[in-house]
């Protein structure tokens, strides 16, 4: 196997999307997802759990504004229309008096919610350990 210059490891990496790459589109990915929105979004219409056998949750937007606690509304309508572009969630308008709209997670969005769901449970399980880890360090830098 021939020798690779600089060049064409990080060419051959741009292609097997290494994130640690700045121009690698995978970072992008990475920082939509890990938005606290998006995390919160996903857990919200994936009934908030990791039960792989569970249907994911219909949801209209006003349902998604009062689950999601502090989310404007300019932020919720742009997290949801980027989940849509990405194919994680599927927006739904049933015509009707007043219109319908709901969201609902896509299989992509569903195997992300996994994931995500995971994350979630940890910071719930361990945010007393940080608390505390930071009012120490917070004490010893005074």
């Amino acid at each position: 196997m021939p020798t690779q210059t600089a060049a064409e490891k990080r060419a051959q990496a741009r292609e097997e999307y290494d994130a640690f790459l700045a121009g690698c589109p995978s970072r992008q990915l990475l920082d939509r997802i890990s938005d606290k929105w998006v995390a919160l979004i996903l857990a919200a219409l994936g009934r908030d759990g990791p039960d792989r056998n569970a249907e994911p949750q219909v949801m209209r937007y006003s349902e998604l504004s009062r689950r999601l606690a502090g989310v404007s509304q300019k932020m919720l309508t742009q997290t949801l229309r980027s989940l849509e572009r990405d194919g994680l969630v599927t927006r739904t308008v049933t015509p009707s008096v007043p219109v319908t709209v709901t969201y609902e997670l896509t299989d992509l969005g569903q195997s992300l919610h996994r994931l995500m769901y995971g994350m979630k449970l940890w910071a719930e399980a361990h945010m007393d350990e940080v608390h505390a880890n930071r009012e120490r360090y917070d004490a010893a830098d005074r």
